[in-house]
């Protein structure tokens, strides 16, 4: 399997684990949800907003790929984030739209890559204005990694409320294969 074709199914499992999350956080109440459970971004609807904070600032770095302008164009139209914990938007159901909409440009982006595109060494500057070079295989893996160990403080989140989340695991997305 090529590099390309597990980004392909980890953005597949990121917005499959999205629409999880989302459902079942659509369980709990407004004051549930933003009720400070002790996480890093303190709620489960601060997580939510952090992951798409996060989304956010690293899509409009892929976006200065070259070959990427175009599958991110819109993406780089999103206002840019004041701070990690910045809440973008207060209500689950409207939360849960820019979600799905940012996955299916996740989608479309990872699909529009080609392998050489991988291999790009891609320069930016962080959140605290450090400037880095890194290989955009790899800044592709850590925005997939960040976006699940994110979703998994919110499994726990979840569980302690009360919600049950059900199968999570990036296995149940792996297709079978014909044993040779």
């Amino acid at each position: 399997m090529s590099l390309k074709s597990h980004f392909e199914l980890l953005a597949t499992y990121n917005q499959w684990m999205n629409s999880k999350i989302y459902e079942a956080a659509g369980h709990l109440s407004e004051t549930d949800l933003a009720k400070d459970r002790g996480a890093f971004f303190g709620s489960i609807l601060g997580t939510l907003n952090h992951i798409l904070v996060g989304d956010t600032i690293w899509l409009k770095r892929f976006a200065t790929h070259p070959s990427c302008l175009n599958s991110l164009r819109e993406v780089t139209e999103l206002q840019n984030p004041t701070s990690l914990d910045q809440i973008v938007i207060d209500d689950l159901r409207s939360l849960f739209e820019r979600r799905i909409w940012l996955d299916s440009k996740i989608i479309d982006w990872i699909a529009g890559l080609s392998e050489s595109d991988l291999n790009f060494v891609l320069s930016y500057n962080n959140t605290k204005w450090v400037a880095a070079n890194k290989r955009y295989s790899s800044l592709v893996l850590h925005f997939f990694n960040h976006q699940t160990h994110h979703r998994g403080q919110i499994s726990t989140l979840l569980t302690q409320a009360g919600v049950d989340l059900g199968v999570t695991d990036l296995l149940a997305q792996i297709p079978e294969e014909a044993h040779v």
